[in-house]
């Protein structure tokens, strides 16, 4: 071969050897799971240098005592072993710890035939747990650009021929020692892997710090909300396995919903937080129980009490002003006969307008206690309501106020639920809160939409919904199944103060009322009752009962 020849081959290997290192960088920037990237950069260093195995390490400095995990292995000769990742010291015996404690790279034509002044050796019961022998190292740090070593790359065994088997007997004469040449080339590989695995790590370490703020952000929800705890989390696991059994399906109107796994962790996100803005509701309002909030009862338990304590006071006083006028009716003269005394009768006829007229007190209570209850108020307590709003009492003062004031009969006379339009308005501005909230948040592109997302969880298809009264192709894929999971949870749900929980065929059968009338899906409605997506809270139900 001549000189030109052999110029233009070594010219050809160094083009194809460049070709292959962009590549390999162009792979290394589009993976972002770690345990891919790990394999990713110990497949491709093995290639370019025709390694027969090798190993990769990561360096874990998250706690006082830093450690060495052992984290991918490749072996061509032995491909039917399986290899774990775990922990070992970082400490300068092994040969990976060596390299990742002093950042020198270590190129050993013989792992077996060590100086004796070196502070690390070979670990040989791998090589006989496997029958392997381990001949040529090339051990490199993988240094970020503060120069910090994050990994370790651990090559093995360079062969001849990149199809030879190893084995204890042969591996001397089929292996050679790894070039300077090589050295150089995989250092560079092994700093760009180095700032793919930081990239990587960086990237988990934003994906933790938003898995944090939504579990803080659920935890301040609750706590400002504490009827309804739980919810968060169970509407999250419904609308993600909706969205699950959506993407499932291949035929129909849901055939083109397609969730990957990033959007499937949007639609959570948006789900744990579709009711943040709850933290700008009074807590009173959150937690009213029933129309009247508990200290408006109490005072209109006082002012019934103080009613009735006037009215017996203005019975003894009526009596006493009788006796007074009639000083015959006195023990000191008693009547000849009680039956037929006309000042008994009198006095007795007295006691009998004072029970009469506490027994109207006491059915007016009752009606008030009926009317307090969060159910859908009929024609006659709301008569008897209105017959309640004119009456009276005198206070203290002795002036004559209204029995329930104004605002505490608007209450009462709500016709369906405990809020008031002024109360009910302010809860649903919740949904807005949570909006202007979640906006703001520095979202990665992945999880952008989680604000919109969450908007639109009070929607209605027919337009009827809140807070902006959105038709359904307006409405995102995502809200229209977080609503499903919202209303569900909030039927099914035992923890409210104002209602009890509905079994589930029950809240399945409001479900698809709503869908009847156009307001929730309909196709969505019946996946979520075909699939049993209820299940996975624990909620079953038996065909035979529907």
């Amino acid at each position: 071969m001549t000189a030109s020849q052999i110029f233009l081959r070594e010219a050809a290997e160094r083009a194809d050897l460049v070709e292959q290192l962009l590549a390999i960088g162009t792979a290394l920037s589009s993976t972002h799971d770690l345990g891919e990237l790990l394999t990713l950069i110990l497949t491709k260093s093995r290639e370019i240098t025709s390694s027969d195995a090798g190993s990769v390490y990561v360096v874990d400095r998250s706690s006082e005592t830093p450690t060495l995990w052992f984290k991918v292995a490749q072996n061509d000769s032995r491909p039917a072993v399986a290899f774990q990742e775990f922990p070992m010291p970082l400490t300068p015996r092994s040969l990976a710890g060596y390299v990742a404690l002093t950042g020198k790279s270590l190129n050993l034509p013989d792992a077996y035939a060590l100086l004796s002044d070196v502070p690390y050796e070979l670990d040989r019961s791998f090589d006989r747990s496997i029958a392997y022998r381990t001949c040529s190292v090339l051990v490199l740090p993988m240094q970020n650009q503060e120069h910090e070593t994050i990994g370790v790359l651990q090559l093995i065994n360079r062969k001849l021929h990149p199809h030879t088997v190893i084995t204890p007997e042969n591996a001397l004469d089929v292996t050679l020692p790894f070039s300077d040449w090589e050295e150089r080339i995989l250092r560079s590989l092994a700093s760009q892997a180095a700032i793919s695995i930081e990239r990587n790590q960086l990237q988990e370490s934003i994906e933790n710090l938003f898995e944090g703020f939504v579990t803080a952000s659920v935890q301040v929800i609750e706590a400002r909300d504490p009827c309804t705890f739980g919810h968060s989390e169970r509407v999250a696991d419904l609308t993600v396995r909706l969205s699950e059994e959506a993407s499932a399906v291949h035929l129909g109107p849901l055939r083109s919903i397609h969730f990957n796994e990033r959007q499937l962790q949007e639609i959570r996100y948006a789900a744990l937080l579709h009711d943040f803005g709850k933290v700008g509701i009074p807590e009173a309002i959150l937690g009213k129980p029933k129309k009247l909030y508990p200290t408006q009862l109490d005072l209109v338990r006082q002012r019934f009490a103080l009613a009735r304590r006037t009215l017996e006071m203005d019975c003894a006083q009526t009596k006493f002003r009788y006796l007074v006028e009639h000083p015959s009716h006195t023990i000191a003269h008693p009547p000849a006969t009680d039956a037929t005394c006309l000042h008994c009768q009198q006095l007795q006829q007295v006691d009998r307008e004072l029970d009469g007229t506490i027994a109207q007190l006491e059915r007016y209570w009752d009606v008030l206690l009926a009317a307090n209850e969060p159910h859908v108020l009929a024609e006659k307590p709301l008569a008897q309501l209105q017959e309640l709003a004119r009456q009276t009492y005198r206070d203290v003062d002795g002036q004559e106020k209204p029995l329930v004031t104004s605002d505490e009969m608007a209450q009462l006379i709500v016709p369906k639920g405990n809020l008031t339009d002024a109360e009910r308005q302010l809860i649903q501005a919740h949904v807005t809160f949570t909006y202007e909230f979640l906006k703001r948040i520095p979202w990665t592109r992945q999880l952008q939409d989680v604000p919109m997302i969450a908007y639109g969880h009070h929607e209605k298809l027919d337009g009827s919904g809140y807070p902006r009264g959105l038709k359904q192709a307006e409405i995102p894929m995502q809200s229209q199944i977080m609503a499903i999971a919202d209303i569900y949870d909030a039927l099914t749900a035992g923890d409210r103060p104002y209602k009890r929980g509905l079994p589930v065929a029950a809240a399945i059968g409001m479900l698809r009322q709503e869908a009847a009338q156009f307001k929730l899906n309909r196709d969505l409605v019946d996946l979520f009752d075909q699939r049993q997506v209820f299940s996975v809270l624990g909620h079953f139900r038996s065909p035979v009962l529907d």
